[in-house]
């Protein structure tokens, strides 16, 4: 499969309980099949100032918001593909935009702020565009360092007749905020316990009628849960809160 470093597309986020999640995947694949991964292990090690001004400006749900993240499948080794992410929302559009590079790659880029010219083994491009955007990004927050690891287990499935539609199932969403730069493990505590299934649609246009359908008939309503959102919220900002007063 050849891999994309540019999305453009809306993602809505739906919550569903494991009972309604077992149907509900059972009939999608009358429509949808599982694509080539099955289901993995995501990693995301998302970036933020001193004062955590990104998630902070996204939890306000302006017209623009931005977020930097390193994103990796699996816990990654040393030549593991990985990328350097921004995540751009402008009026309910998400646009993402990544450069690939191996393990090794990242920790030099995170010691030096250097990037490679080519990414990992098989050789990579690097679009020039998006690491100047990396770059800027960076000099308009002297602070950005990582801040917190969030993990979970996905499984996603993609319409035959329409590319661009996808949808995924995330389950077991969990954090850690220690030994960030370097990922270990992907261990940590769940972000919200009480989460059974976060469903997100991935689509450039309207929902094919029989999705519709589907949503209807299981009764399944859209959310605002945001992974990072809710793990400073929950978790990281009474750590903050704490450290001010100490």
């Amino acid at each position: 499969m050849k891999l994309k470093n540019v999305f453009q597309r809306k993602e809505t986020k739906y919550v569903l309980s494991q009972e309604d999640f077992h149907k509900f995947f059972h009939d999608l694949q009358k429509e949808m099949a599982v694509d080539e991964y099955g289901q993995h292990t995501i990693l995301s090690l998302y970036f933020d100032t001193d004062d955590f001004r990104l998630i902070k400006r996204s939890i306000d749900k302006p017209v623009y918001k931005e977020k930097f993240r390193i994103r990796a499948y699996g816990v990654p080794g040393e030549d593991s593909l990985i990328f350097l992410e921004i995540k751009k929302k402008v009026n309910g559009i998400v646009y993402k935009r990544r450069i690939p590079m191996s393990y090794d790659e990242y920790l030099n880029w995170l010691e030096c702020g250097e990037f490679p010219d080519e990414a990992g083994e098989n050789n990579l491009p690097i679009s020039k565009q998006i690491e100047s955007e990396i770059t800027w990004l960076f000099k308009k927050n002297r602070t950005l360092a990582p801040k917190v690891l969030i993990a979970y287990d996905r499984i996603s499935l993609f319409d035959h007749e329409d590319g661009e539609f996808r949808v995924t199932f995330d389950q077991n969403i969990r954090y850690q905020n220690d030994q960030l730069g370097v990922i270990e493990n992907d261990e940590g505590d769940l972000v919200a316990p009480e989460l059974g299934v976060l469903m997100e649609v991935k689509a450039l246009g309207a929902y094919p009628l029989w999705f519709v359908s589907q949503l209807d008939k299981y009764q399944i309503r859209k959310s605002s849960f945001s992974k990072y959102a809710e793990t400073y919220e929950r978790h990281l900002y009474r750590e903050e809160e704490l450290l001010h007063v100490n």
